[in-house]
């Protein structure tokens, strides 16, 4: 008797074996809506593609022989110490799946590393830091400096281990694909006119309705003082209505949490020696996936000017563009510390929830030990630019240290 062969093999086996495969599963799962807000890229995609395409410029140089060892993939990062160089970066509302942040902190938990919460999560600092103790928290220059103490106070008395300032946005607007339509709430007029696109993607619709509630547009963890969460996009223009901070107002930030602090969004060699000079932890060197001022190039290609610069100094990592465990390894052979995710574990969430994420994980670590194993490396610590192939002209150095005053 012939076998056949189940109508939906994905019911039977969700584990999917590459961060594509996960996104083209999140892509049939979501509604288009949804799957769109997650697409990177502004204005004609320039700088996401190349966050992309970056990486397959560099090769490898692999040995035939060499030690024997086990292969370690920890690493030590804002003082804490973590099972791999990866990081889950702060996104805003995750509302591709009902846990949303809450899921992906636990993901991490379980895999051993640390989670950075944005701003504008769909949950609360208070249950994330209660599913994963390394959390950082991410605070943008928003608002009046009240109001920023208020959530630096907040993210202290939760029991964030840092934070993450990301100060490198320019609101651009448009993409020449289209950006997609994001209602203000979920109201009866808007679950109307969405319910076409809802109709078809049932599964996502039937995650919520098991969890009894409806995708959360809000943002907790900017609450006002009565307790009560801003809409998303309520909270987005008042952060594009804030004056752009002076390296004053950074220096103000960094000295309101004294704990470990990340910069992240830095591309420039002068701003990452500011960044020193003003006391942060760790930097993180990244183009916001793309999203912001497009023609920025790859967060790759920036790396290592800016490690060379400060990376005896302070952590850097990279954040934009990691796909597989073998980009986590150029980046580190290049000067990180370790890596940030974003679009990575949102396609896993989307795809299947924690599990989800703790697949793209494995993923990425199950990749850098078969890098480490090809260099006959015995740790993520040994990596150097030797390990690669690194084509004439690849790095871009932008700004000088010397535009630094006092230098």
């Amino acid at each position: 008797m012939s076998k056949r062969w189940p109508k939906n093999p994905w019911a039977q086996n969700p584990w999917f074996e590459t961060v594509a495969v996960a996104q083209r599963r999140a892509k049939k799962r979501l509604p288009s809506s949804v799957y769109g807000a997650l697409l990177a890229g502004s204005e004609r995609g320039q700088s996401s593609g190349d966050n992309l395409g970056a990486f397959a410029e560099l090769g490898f140089a692999p040995r035939v022989a060499g030690p024997p060892t086990d292969r370690s993939t920890a690493t030590k990062v804002l003082g804490q110490e973590l099972s791999l160089p990866v990081l889950i970066s702060p996104t805003g509302v995750q509302a591709v799946h009902p846990d949303g942040e809450v899921a992906v902190a636990r993901a991490a938990a379980a895999r051993g590393t640390a989670i950075g919460l944005s701003s504008f999560a769909s949950k609360p600092i208070e249950q994330v830091v209660a599913a994963n103790p390394k959390t950082l928290f991410q605070i943008y220059w928003m608002g009046s400096r009240e109001a920023m103490l208020e959530r630096i106070e907040r993210a202290r008395a939760a029991g964030a281990i840092g934070l993450i300032a990301t100060l490198d946005w320019s609101f651009s607007t448009g993409r020449d694909w289209g950006s997609p339509e994001i209602p203000e709430r979920i109201d009866a007029r808007s679950a109307v006119r969405f319910a076409p696109q809802v109709l078809r993607k049932p599964r996502w619709a039937l995650d919520f309705a098991k969890a009894g509630k409806v995708p959360d547009l809000t943002v907790p963890n900017l609450s006002t003082t009565d307790g009560k969460a801003p809409p998303f996009f309520g909270a987005y223009y008042e952060w594009m209505q804030t004056p752009a901070p002076t390296w004053e107002d950074v220096g103000w930030l960094r000295a309101q949490w004294g704990g470990p602090f990340m910069l992240k969004g830095v591309c420039r060699v002068d701003d990452a020696r500011r960044a020193v000079d003003a006391g942060f932890s760790a930097i993180s060197v990244s183009n916001h996936g793309g999203n912001n001022l497009d023609g920025t190039p790859a967060a790759i290609r920036m790396l290592k000017p800016i490690a060379d610069a400060v990376g005896g100094e302070v952590d850097v990592l990279l954040d934009g563009g990691i796909r597989r465990g073998s980009d986590v390894v150029k980046a580190l052979a290049l000067g990180a510390r370790a890596v940030m995710i974003g679009r990575a574990y949102l396609w896993g969430l989307a795809a299947n929830g924690q599990a989800g994420v703790e697949n793209v994980l494995d993923i990425l670590r199950g990749g850098i030990e078969s890098a480490l194993l090809a260099l006959r490396l015995p740790s993520v610590q040994d990596l150097t630019p030797d390990d690669l192939i690194i084509p004439d002209g690849f790095h871009r150095t932008l700004g000088r240290p010397s535009d630094v005053p006092g230098r």
